[in-house]
């Protein structure tokens, strides 16, 4: 159990830093193309691994595999929007409560148990990881570093939040599903299907845009040209962002995959140390709160 706890806090840290890189890339550049050539360059990191482990794929993980990268996928765009907007104190931590709430009652359902302290652990992670990753003033802050455009208004992010919450459980629970009679096969294939999710996207974009006149990816507020070039630079989000599923997938062998995907959605509480160690974004008492939650949450799950 506490191989899985380690794995899965790892990929939270992964998780959390890539979200940080794509976040800030994706105010630079259209979020649809930095998912792109992120999720690219982690379909290459699957499939490699995928093969080096020179196992037969079976046809069951596979298709599990698929279903989680069409979750991730979609998550990842929708988590971007928001994020790019100058939402980040709302979709982050929706997205997270929902990655993490999500996958229990599927656990139960499937009859899956938890003892006490889990069940404490997983009563503190829920409000802990919305209180770290919700700050008051990002959102401005954000807008102002960034040029994004915003009214302000609350309910702003709210569904990027929803629709990333529910892509990353279905990501957490469909992983967890796959088993580990086949390898890494079930990690290459949501790599795979992300890859070809964000294809398929952007190309409807690219389409959309020459009938109305737009050029492909482009966004207001982006610097002349910025749209002419790949954000190569998302290289990174998307190798940060294969290194985290890979630890996840893994950590469910050795533990209950609805607390593996509790601990791995912490995430957003390393995203919001980096922005404020980078962005200079302010912290609050809520933020200090949420941490402390956080790690009496991890603390939790270590002695149950």
């Amino acid at each position: 159990m506490e191989t899985a706890l380690s794995l899965a806090l790892a990929a939270a840290v992964l998780y959390g830093t890539s979200d940080f890189l794509g976040g800030l890339l994706s105010r630079r550049f259209h979020y649809g193309l930095v998912g792109l050539v992120g999720q690219a360059a982690a379909a290459v990191g699957g499939l490699t691994a995928a093969l080096s482990l020179r196992t037969a794929p079976g046809a069951s993980a596979v298709l599990w595999g698929m279903a989680a990268g069409l979750g991730g996928a979609l998550g990842t765009l929708a988590l971007y929007r928001g994020l790019a907007a100058g939402r980040m104190n709302v979709a982050g931590p929706l997205s997270a409560v929902g990655a993490a709430g999500l996958p229990i009652p599927v656990a139960l359902l499937t009859g899956q148990r938890f003892t006490t302290l889990a069940v404490l652990g997983i009563a503190l992670a829920v409000p802990g990881i919305w209180l770290v990753s919700r700050q008051p003033g990002a959102r401005d802050s954000d807008a102002r570093g960034s040029g994004a455009r915003g009214s302000g208004r609350a309910t702003e992010g709210v569904g990027e939040g929803l629709l990333a919450g529910v892509g990353f459980a279905a990501l957490f629970v469909c992983l967890g599903q796959a088993g580990d009679g086949a390898g890494l096969w079930p990690v290459a294939a949501s790599q795979l299907t992300g890859a070809v999710v964000l294809v398929t996207i952007v190309l409807c974009g690219t389409l959309r845009g020459q009938r109305s006149g737009t050029r492909p990816g482009q966004r207001s507020g982006t610097r002349p040209g910025t749209w002419r070039r790949p954000p190569w630079t998302a290289i990174w989000p998307g190798v940060l962002g294969f290194s985290a599923t890979l630890l996840y997938f893994l950590s469910t062998r050795d533990g209950t995959m609805a607390i593996s995907a509790v601990i791995t959605s912490l995430y957003p509480a390393f995203t919001i140390v980096l922005a404020g160690l980078v962005l200079r974004e302010r912290t609050s008492l809520a933020h200090g709160a949420g941490l402390v939650l956080c790690a009496a949450s991890v603390g939790s799950f270590v002695v149950a």
